[in-house]
């Protein structure tokens, strides 16, 4: 089975990670759920543990996981876009992301950023940088109505 690291950000979307894991593991994906840390303020970390057979992680502390084969960044903050394309990793899930580039490990990014912030020179800027190191980048607020991208974008 194929592993796959879900990175999630406090957006909106991150409500529905229930359904976008359902979908992942019926899809034949083994599922680690990472979640920066107002995200993992948001999300039931017992529920979504049960329901990946992984301990989500959203801290330092010391958790085994099988190695990744596809790194999926979903929904994407403002911050986080940006704080990855700076090479910040003052989160577990930053770190995630950023040795994702470092390890050349098959990464998508699906930013979920509302249109002022979208709008910011420095956004455009990060996901630039981002695609250019190899970073699939979707649309931005692409999930909007499910899923349905980044699966697709996985399935190819």
């Amino acid at each position: 089975m194929s592993v796959v690291y879900l990175v999630v950000s406090a957006a909106p979307p991150a409500l529905q990670v229930g359904t976008l894991i359902d979908s992942l593991r019926d899809n034949g994906w083994s599922v680690c759920l990472a979640a920066t840390p107002t995200a993992a303020s948001w999300l039931d970390l017992d529920e979504l543990s049960r329901q990946t057979g992984h301990p989500v992680r959203h801290d330092l502390r010391s958790v085994e996981w099988p190695h990744a084969d596809v790194i999926v960044a979903a929904p994407a903050t403002f911050n986080t876009i940006n704080k990855w394309a700076a090479g910040i990793s003052d989160s577990f899930a930053l770190g995630i992301l950023n040795e994702s580039i470092g390890l050349k490990v098959r990464t998508i990014a699906c930013p979920y950023v509302k249109a002022t912030l979208a709008a910011h020179p420095a956004f455009d800027r990060s996901l630039g940088a981002l695609a250019g190191w190899g970073v699939e980048v979707l649309p931005n607020e692409c999930v909007r109505a499910g899923w349905t991208p980044v699966l697709d974008t996985l399935a190819r």
